[in-house]
């Protein structure tokens, strides 16, 4: 598929849903100089093109009970076994994130646990059955960046 190369109104859109996803399309046509229909196009082009997909509402883990956020380096024994230890990292709720590596880990996952025991927990029963030559933890304490990409803020020279 092509790329396709946003230009200022697209960038203005993006700079606008991203920062509030519930912005009334009328409030976004308004600071854009163009009608609701015009924002409501463009929207859904930028969504069948993928480069927007949805919106959500951002669930704070602590607040619900989930103080311990970790980051874990997968070793697999077989990794031809790839894509199955990914299905199965996909049935468990604690795992937010599972990202393909460079180097010497396989994957690398984000998970959250409600505290340290629920992470050894986490690891010792339901990671190393997956067939893990070893894992590596890192627990964070905070997030001192956390935002999602914002390209409309990105230069074209970048």
């Amino acid at each position: 598929m092509p790329k396709y190369t946003l230009d200022a109104l697209d960038k203005k859109i993006i700079r606008m849903i991203s920062n509030d996803a519930r912005v009334p399309f009328l409030e976004v046509a308004r600071a854009c100089n163009v009608s609701g229909a015009a924002i409501h196009q463009r929207i859904q082009k930028l969504q069948s093109l993928g480069i927007v997909k949805g919106s959500q509402f951002i669930i704070d883990p602590e607040k619900i009970g989930y103080e311990t956020c970790a980051y874990v380096g997968l070793y697999l024994k077989y990794p031809e076994r790839f894509d199955n230890v990914v299905e199965e990292l996909r049935k468990m709720p604690e795992v937010v994130e599972c990202h393909y590596t460079t180097g010497g880990m396989d994957m690398f996952i984000k998970l959250y646990a409600k505290n340290n025991h629920h992470l050894l927990s986490i690891i010792h029963d339901k990671l190393q059955p997956l067939g893990l030559s070893r894992s590596e933890t890192i627990i964070s304490f905070n997030a001192a960046i956390s935002r999602p990409l914002n390209v409309a803020d990105i230069n074209d020279e970048d």
